[in-house]
């Protein structure tokens, strides 16, 4: 979900190790679609901060609370270079996580109320690179912690199904279970969890957080464990054949990210007093690769897939099969909007338009 890019970053400022999506015209699409998002909004408007803001979810999320709030409300953040694009949508500022004074700062200087915290080494890329992955992951998540508490910011930081290891139940995952990951971004996860609510409990610091199944969008895939279910998009509508790293029968949680991302928006306004947990399950979907393709192939009559399984398969191994999201219907009345059949609709679609169908120059990547 959160994307790659490590030979610099062991180089540079970490704040995100995510790099620069190319910026289409999938965020106006995607407003449009989200009209329906529309509520009343509060008398005043909160200020937002998101860090990692230039990764799968942050652009989006970011185009989306500016509908709900205002531009000049949002600021997107993080330590790479952006595009022109998102430089015209709204404020983006550097921001290291790893500086707190450097994030104390930013807070102080533009009045923040919300932070959004997306900065995070996914699982697979994490793997091959664990100090990186300890220094993103959990020192960045202390400082953000810290500066929530200082400030009395709500502060959102997502979870994941890979917070589960295989000592979890899978069929379903309850809310509250053994977790016990083992890969250091489940772990990084876990650690996020258990600090925030104990914030919570001891210092009253709005922490919230939900714990996210794969998230698909039209963005290329990036070092997620579920992100054959994006790549195959981009290989089968190019080239008509995928590869795929997970065996046919591998069943993981999915959501598509108009879904993801009207969760944290309406999981944000919730009022406190309805929630009796910090941290939720969310989910839309349970899919298997050979179910995805088989949907997809209903588009691409000539698809042609291979299984190659990979290192990626002992995670997948570890992970939910189907999540129990049952207590965010309850408490704050979540409910998904897409399923499998209209998932596939709109992918292809978003990524004919926004990669296939476009100009060479309109590909290039401004860092």
């Amino acid at each position: 979900m959160f994307r790659k890019c490590l030979a610099s970053l062991a180089l540079a400022p970490v704040a995100s190790p995510i790099p620069l999506p190319r910026i289409t015209p999938i965020a106006s699409q995607l407003v449009q679609r989200r009209a329906f998002h529309q509520v009343p909004r509060e008398s005043r408007p909160p200020k937002i901060l998101i860090t990692g803001g230039l990764g799968q979810l942050g652009i989006e999320c970011a185009k989306l609370l500016r509908t709900q709030y205002g531009s000049q409300n949002v600021i997107l953040s993080d330590i790479i270079k952006p595009s022109q694009s998102v430089l015209e949508n709204g404020p983006y500022i550097f921001a290291d996580i790893l500086d707190f004074k450097g994030l104390q700062k930013i807070v102080v200087d533009h009045r923040i109320d919300w932070l959004i915290h997306f900065s995070a080494l996914l699982s697979a890329v994490g793997e091959q690179n664990v100090p990186l992955a300890v220094r993103v992951n959990i020192e960045g998540v202390h400082n953000v912690i810290e500066l929530a508490k200082q400030y009395k910011l709500r502060i959102f930081v997502p979870s994941t199904i890979g917070a589960f290891g295989p000592d979890s139940p899978r069929n379903p995952t309850p809310n509250v279970t053994i977790q016990r990951p083992r890969t250091i971004y489940g772990v990084s996860k876990v650690h996020a969890e258990l600090i925030g609510e104990y914030y919570y409990h001891k210092f009253g610091l709005d922490f919230r957080c939900l714990r996210f199944p794969g998230v698909i969008s039209s963005d290329p895939p990036g070092g997620g464990t579920t992100d054959y279910a994006v790549a195959v998009f981009h290989e089968a509508l190019r080239n008509g054949k995928y590869t795929c790293y997970l065996r046919p029968d591998t069943r993981l949680p999915m959501m598509y990210i108009e879904d993801c991302l009207r969760a944290l928006l309406e999981f944000m306004r919730a009022p406190n007093e309805q929630l009796k947990r910090r941290v939720y399950n969310v989910t839309a979907m349970s899919f298997t690769p050979e179910e995805l393709f088989a949907q997809l192939g209903k588009h691409v009559p000539n698809l042609h897939v291979t299984y190659k399984p990979d290192s990626r398969q002992l995670i997948a191994d570890a992970w939910p099969q189907v999540f129990d999201d049952s207590d965010a219907r309850r408490d704050w009345h979540w409910q998904h909007k897409y399923d499998l059949s209209n998932l596939v609709d709109f992918m292809i679609k978003d990524v004919q338009d926004n990669y296939i169908n476009v100009q060479p120059e309109q590909q290039t990547l401004q860092i």
